[in-house]
Formats: C-alpha cells, structure tokens, sequence
C-alpha cells in the first residue's frame, strides 16, 4: 500500500452553476434521491426476480441450473459494466452516459419480459446487468464532482441509506408482483423503474464534470488511469476498507438463510422477517451516520464501525463454540448479526466517501474499480460460506475473520497515510 512518489493534484471543484440553489460541497438532495434510483435499480434487479426463478424453469422447461445462469450472468455483466462505464465517464462526462444507463436498462427490462426463449432472458439479463452497473458507478463519480469535504461522506452516507431500503423492499415487491404477473410481470415492474429514473436523471441531475476537468487519450490512457489509481497507496487502502467489510457482510448474507432456518429453526417466512430487520440496521445506522459526519471526521465514523464488526464477527464465533453442534439459538444469533449490520452500515458509506475522495481527480476510474472489486469479492465468498454444508456456521465465520483481518490491515494504513484535506 504504498503511494506514489508524486501525487497529483486534486483537480479544481466542479461548477455548481447548473444546480441552482446549491451550497457549495454540498450534494442537493433531488439530486441524491435521483442517484439513489439509478443505484438501487441492481438490487431490484436481483431480490424482486428470485421468487420468479421456479416459474421461469417450469416454462421454459429447463433446469434450475440454467435459469439461475440468468443470474449469474447479469452480475457478472454489472461487474464488467462498471469498468466500462466510469473510465468513460473520466472522459466523456457523467450525465451523458447515466443518460444511456437508464435507456439501456429499460430497454433490457422490456426486452426480458418478452423474451420467448431462455436464450433471450439470458441476452437482456445482460444488457440489463451491464447498463444498470452505470448507475452505480456514475452515482459515486458525481457525488465526488459536487460534493467536498465533509460534504461528500454525508452525501455518501444519505445516498447508501436510500439505496439499503432497496434489498429490504425488492422481495415484497417481487412476492406481489409474481402471483399476479407472474415472473414476466417482474420484468415490467423493472421497466417502469427504469423510466423513473430516467426521468429523475433527466430533472435533478445536470452534467458534474466540467470539459476542462476530464481526461483525455485513447483506451491506452484509460488503462493507464486505471493502474494509477489502483496503484496510489491511500486509495488501496480505504477501497480495501469498503470491499472487504462488503465481504463481511455478503458472507452474512450467504450464510443467513442456512444459519437461521436450518440451524436456528425459523420457517421461510420467519427468517424473511429476521432477514428484513437485520437489514433495517443498515438503514438506521446509515442515516445516524449522515448526521455525524457534520460533527466526526469520517475517518472516526469509520474506526468505530470497523470496531464494532471486529466485535460482531468474535461474538457470533463464541456463540457458535458454546453451542451444541448444528444448532444455535434466535435471540445470541440475531444480537450477533444485527451488531454487524449496524456497525458496517457506519463503516460503508465513509469508507466508499474516502476512496473516492483519494482518486486524484479519476473519480469515474476509481469508482468502477470499487465496485468491480466488490461485485468480484461477493461472487467468491457467496459459494465459500456453504462449504461445509447448510448446518455448519464455521465457513461464514472463517470468511468473516479472513475479512476483517484485511481491513484492520487496511485501517493501520490509513491511519499512516492520512488524505491532505480537501
């Protein structure tokens, strides 16, 4: 994690001209909202079309292996997409290509829900996993264009809380959509997201990046941006942070379903309650950490988030050593993982905030690489937490503890490197 030997400047804030009313280094919150939308449009995506995956099997007589390719391949998709995306973005602009995003996943969704074949679900399930990885990407990008200092970890904070009730309401939605439109009726029900952010783009959000600030060159360049940033020590550091306390948590929500229905007991409904309110404690803590950023430097927001998932992580092993073989009990496991969600619900959105503050004006570079390497993170830790089979817990503990060794390694060097105040 060692920087450059000669850091380059920060470019010079972006013109907030075009967002009437704006204080300067802060985010308006139509703005936020409508970034939210085009960000949370991936994890609809995903939690409202599982519950269609047996009906889609059943007409297209295939194997459940085969529709769940559908899955797969629309994350790897949105993985891809992101590295396409924000170095783009470094040179063409935000506004443009967040544009064409919401298009493309509208396009997809409609394109899905009259597939006639498992074959074309498959190509739209791409097209829609690669043009909704831009607004994740871009929505970072442009808050880091707009905002600064302080300003960008609260935006951070407000814009992560907005997009966490995302994963809590996508299952609902989908459970009501399904037993009326059936798995095609999902797919509309994403189309008309689509165009709603698309309009919210079209109304809140103005072009961040002004024409003297992006980057020029051909793909040669774009690689070579991406390798600066990779390679700058503080921004390695705290992207290693973000991706790693992700790993914690999507080995939470790996393992949750075996942990509380198979060793707890809890029947599907009960774990999807459990599930929802695990799941409200990233919210809660989100929103709290909106507010403290105002009066903590980000960095202390995020040490005592990291404290609490070292926390979290050693109690639920203690929990899982006292207990009798495949078994646990409700309530030890539910203070374990609701300490968890809370303390990383502190630690994401700060985290992601001093990454991209640490991006050396390649905020579109440095936000695909912190998301490709999350999404990469979460596709190899998904299968390593059921290795040792739906009544065992000590996978998901292993993962965790592999986890969190990184970022402690990571905050030590932050907290050696600090970043020159903006």
């Amino acid at each position: 994690m060692n920087s450059s030997p000669t850091p380059e400047p920060a470019p010079p804030p972006a013109a907030l001209g075009t967002v009437p009313g704006t204080v300067p280094g802060t985010v308006p919150a139509t703005m936020l909202v409508a970034l939210a939308l085009t960000g949370a449009i991936g994890p609809f995506a995903t939690d409202t079309y599982l519950p269609a995956l047996p009906l889609i099997v059943d007409e297209f007589s295939v194997t459940a292996s085969v529709a769940q390719l559908t899955l797969t391949a629309f994350m790897i998709a949105m993985a891809a997409g992101q590295l396409v995306f924000g170095p783009l973005s470094d040179r063409l602009g935000r506004r443009g290509l967040l544009l064409l995003g919401s298009v493309g996943t509208l396009v997809a969704a409609v394109v899905c829900a009259l597939a006639p074949s498992i074959e074309v679900l498959l190509l739209g399930r791409i097209a829609q996993g690669f043009f909704g990885a831009a607004g994740i990407v871009l929505s970072k990008a442009i808050v880091v264009d707009v905002g600064r200092g302080a300003g960008v970890a609260k935006a951070f904070a407000t814009l992560m809380a907005i997009q966490s009730i995302a994963p809590v309401i996508a299952p609902l939605f989908g459970g009501a959509v399904v037993p009326f439109g059936g798995w095609r009726g999902v797919f509309w029900l994403l189309a008309a997201l689509s165009a709603i952010t698309l309009v919210g783009v079209l109304v809140a959000v103005p072009e961040s990046l002004r024409p003297a600030d992006r980057r020029t060159g051909g793909i040669a360049s774009t690689l070579s941006d991406m390798g600066a940033v990779a390679g700058y020590g503080p921004f390695l550091a705290r992207m290693s942070a973000f991706v790693f306390t992700f790993g914690v948590l999507f080995s939470y929500i790996s393992a949750s379903p075996f942990i509380y229905q198979n060793m707890v007991g809890l029947s599907p409904t009960a774990y999807a309650v459990a599930f929802t309110v695990n799941s409200l404690g990233i919210l809660v803590s989100n929103l709290a950490g909106a507010r403290l950023v105002g009066r903590f430097a980000p960095e202390r927001i995020l040490f005592t988030g990291v404290a609490g998932v070292a926390t979290a992580v050693v109690y639920l092993a203690v929990v899982v050593a006292l207990s009798p073989a495949g078994t646990l009990g409700l309530l030890p496991v539910t203070v374990g993982f609701l300490l968890l969600t809370l303390s990383i619900g502190l630690v994401l959105p700060n985290a992601a905030a001093l990454s991209m503050q640490a991006t050396r004006g390649r905020s579109g570079s440095g936000s695909a690489l912190l998301g490709a390497a999350q999404f990469s993170l979460a596709a190899i830790v998904s299968p390593l937490t059921g290795l040792a089979g739906p009544h065992s817990a000590l996978p998901m503990l292993l993962v965790m503890g592999t986890c969190m060794a990184v970022v402690l390694v990571a905050v030590r060097a932050m907290i050696s490197r600090p970043l020159p105040a903006r």
